[in-house]
């Protein structure tokens, strides 16, 4: 079917999503007017006949889920938005892409009341909608009762070309094939358009066959101008029930701008004054800019049916709740209330009082299992996975059960799809209800960056493990030593990075990373752990200590130089405060665990423990530029400035200078310097 052969009747519900979208456009001066107008009739037949959703309560914890993973054309979905009765004005979108207004240049997820997750990086979008469909089915399998279904939602999507073009779409796409998530939706605006001009030139994926060999249901060639025929497709997708459907919807870019529709010339850029009166005349659309004429406004509004649907599932909940009070109240607990259980504070203290007394030679990865097991039992909203490797990342643990196709469980094997595991723990954390953990090697944390910032932005509650922290995973060698990712990860706004040194900051840092975000959104979390062992080092520190980031581990009276360290570095630390003391040099030993949570402290205690008018010396085996903002220009950083090599572990530190010769050299050079500040 080529786009143009299409046929359109133009009517007014679709007219309004048209004109509001090269309106917005047109005033702004910028935007996305193409796929607005293209998608016009899909989102008429989804919105206002199936989407079910409440404008009342964006929050309803049955809605259906949607997510626009083409985020460019977000005045799509600014204006259903405002059609259908969400606190979303006129004025808001006259307001389009200026500053503070709620309707920004691509949705974002807390900024807009309706919109479910934010996109526009190409491809996220689907990641996202497969991390909602996946935490449906856990918490229908987890919380459903023959004769009593309280989770019972879809989540649909929209997607184009640039999201299929996207790898992330083939690793999300082809894992919710294989767990068979019936109730994901995905509507395909297949333009053949994208900014560059037709994608012919550079995108000829038989998209139907590849979608199939996914395991997915494909609808393909639906006029997606045709209301009936979308509306067909749409009604044999939720038929499917044991695999996600692909509905392949054929439509022109601009559809309704009479000469700039099948033209990339309409995909991101006004349509200009001349072509937007055209367009007025092609659609039959008479109104003047941003006006609505109300006999369209009452046939968009959504809030009588929304709450009359919630109505509905509310008394359904009661009953629920009379017949399984305590399941009732811990679905009230996780997904509707987000609360942490009862009694945490007292669960948490009583394993690290545990560390504390086993005081183990362990690696932190090891540390950070015991952790998930001691927490997990008390926490059934732990949801964990690792990028196939599990058994490196000691993410599993018993009480760990991996999700099937046919069973629910809260562990996902995501397979080697590091990008695409983020974004699906994202969706997964936006949905509510599970708090997912997510695990690879720190190296691969740059397959995952765009997800990782992506979280960040969004303030997801997502706990991300990240395993052999340095050059001490040895032999493997550089093209799996990090070097410069734990630096480039503490400049994320919003991203917490904890580094523990042992058993005990391990325990510490779980505990920070699951209590972050309960009370109000405040973004993921980053634990950086270690393959080799580690002693424990932390003795008496109390937990609350730790808690602020960094922290006086060893002091002395009238230090003359404070040595800062991380990770399997504090222990160097405190062997070179050993070492210099027997010369008669005093030195702090501050243990840092978290950087942007310590600078989160009162100014006073950061320079209570950092020292005053004294020399710093910053150690971590990682790249070391980040440190100069603690050691100031006349303090020193140990850290490595290359690329590693293969080799033990303790070659490498020793080759690299991770020793305690060095770091006692390198205090004893300093101290006639002038002090940093």
């Amino acid at each position: 079917m080529s786009a143009s052969s299409l046929q359109v009747s133009f009517n007014p519900l679709t007219g309004a999503i048209r004109a509001l979208a090269m309106d917005a456009v047109q005033k702004a001066n910028s935007g996305h007017p193409g796929a607005p107008m293209g998608m016009a009739e899909i989102a008429e037949v989804l919105w206002r006949r199936h989407l079910k959703h409440n404008p009342a309560n964006p929050q309803w914890a049955d809605r259906d889920r949607f997510v626009l993973s083409n985020g460019h054309g977000s005045m799509l979905l600014y204006a259903l938005l405002h059609l259908t009765g969400y606190a979303v004005s006129i004025d808001d979108l006259k307001n389009f892409r200026q500053f503070g207004s709620p309707t920004p240049g691509h949705p974002e997820v807390g900024h807009t009341p309706g919109v479910e997750t934010t996109t526009g990086p190409l491809g996220q979008g689907i990641g996202n909608a497969v991390g909602f469909a996946l935490a449906e089915k856990v918490l229908a399998a987890e919380f459903n009762r023959p004769g009593h279904t309280v989770v019972d939602h879809y989540t649909y999507v929209f997607l184009g070309d640039g999201c299929l073009m996207e790898g992330i779409s083939h690793e999300v796409c082809s894992l919710a094939g294989t767990l068979g998530l019936g109730k994901l939706i995905a509507f395909y605006d297949d333009n053949g358009i994208s900014i560059d001009g037709e994608v012919q030139g550079w995108f000829t994926d038989a998209t139907p066959k590849r979608f199939e060999s996914y395991g997915w249901q494909v609808i393909p060639a639906v006029n997606g101008h045709d209301a009936a025929a979308v509306e067909a497709a749409l009604k044999a997708a939720q038929a499917e029930t044991d695999r996600p459907t692909l509905i392949c919807c054929k439509t022109v870019i601009g559809m309704g701008a009479p000469n700039k529709a099948g033209s990339h010339d309409c995909h991101g850029a006004p349509l200009g004054a001349e072509e937007v009166a055209a367009a007025r005349a092609m659609i039959g659309w008479e109104y003047p800019p941003f006006e609505i004429p109300a006999e369209v406004y009452a046939a968009w509004d959504a809030r009588g049916k929304g709450a009359a649907a919630e109505s509905e599932w509310a008394g359904r909940f009661a009953a629920y709740r009379s017949a399984f009070p305590e399941l009732a109240a811990e679905f009230e607990r996780r997904v509707i209330r987000n609360e942490l259980p009862a009694h945490w504070n007292e669960q948490v203290a009583a394993f690290v009082a545990a560390c504390k007394e086993k005081a183990e030679n362990i690696a932190t990865r090891k540390a950070s299992q015991n952790a998930i097991a001691a927490y997990l039992p008390s926490l059934p909203e732990l949801f964990g996975g690792s990028a196939d490797l599990a058994a490196s990342n000691l993410t599993f643990v018993k009480g760990s059960k991996g999700v099937t196709r046919n069973e629910g469980g809260n562990y996902c094997f995501y397979g080697v799809r590091e990008f695409g595991m983020t974004a699906i723990a994202n969706g997964i954390a936006l949905h509510r209800g599970l708090l997912p953990y997510t695990a690879t090697f720190l190296v691969f944390s740059d397959y995952a960056r765009s997800a990782i910032r992506m979280a960040a932005l969004m303030k997801v509650r997502q706990i991300m493990v990240y395993t052999h922290d340095s050059i001490g995973l040895g032999e493997d060698g550089p093209t799996h030593q990090p070097v410069e990712h734990i630096p480039s990860l503490r400049l994320i706004p919003n991203l917490d990075l904890w580094r523990p040194c042992d058993a005990t900051e391990t325990a510490v840092a779980w505990a920070a990373a699951i209590e972050r975000g309960v009370s109000a959104p405040a973004g993921p979390t980053v634990l950086a752990l270690s393959r080799q062992n580690l002693p424990t080092v932390t003795g008496a520190i109390a937990a609350e200590t730790i808690r602020k980031g960094g922290y006086i581990l060893s002091d002395v009276e009238s230090p003359q130089a404070v040595l800062i360290a991380t990770g399997s570095e504090v222990q160097l630390a405190l062997d070179a405060q050993a070492a210099l003391a027997q010369e008669g040099i005093a030195v702090r030993v501050v243990s840092m665990p978290c950087t942007s949570v310590f600078d989160r402290q009162g100014k006073d205690y950061q320079l209570a423990v950092l020292g005053r008018h004294v020399r710093r010396i910053a150690i971590e085996a990682a790249h070391g530029d980040y440190w100069h903002k603690y050691v100031g220009l006349h303090g020193a950083v140990i850290g490595i400035q290359e690329f590693g090599a293969s080799a033990p572990a303790g070659r490498l530190f020793e080759h690299y200078g991770f020793t305690v010769a060095h770091v006692v050299d390198t205090v004893k050079a300093g101290l006639t310097d002038k002090a940093g500040s």
